[in-house]
């Protein structure tokens, strides 16, 4: 659970602002959306092998834009 305690002559704005900020970086925003409807294990294989799949050709096309700057 992500808490924020308020600072010392800090406005109640900027306290809300870094509470937004660590519930951002602590992924809580795309948690909820992800658990507001139910997901059914074979959609969610399918969703995380695309995932996958996706990431590996980033790393793919990372790897060979490394490759062609060199030479």
């Amino acid at each position: 659970m992500t808490e924020v305690k308020l600072r010392e002559n800090e406005s109640i704005d900027a306290a809300l602002r870094r509470f937004k900020r660590e519930c951002e970086r602590a992924g809580l925003m795309t948690e909820i959306k992800k658990r507001e409807y139910y997901e059914s294990p074979s959609v969610r294989r399918k969703r995380k092998a695309a995932e996958s799949k996706r990431k590996q050709k980033r790393r793919q096309l990372k790897l060979l834009s490394r490759f062609n700057r060199k030479r």
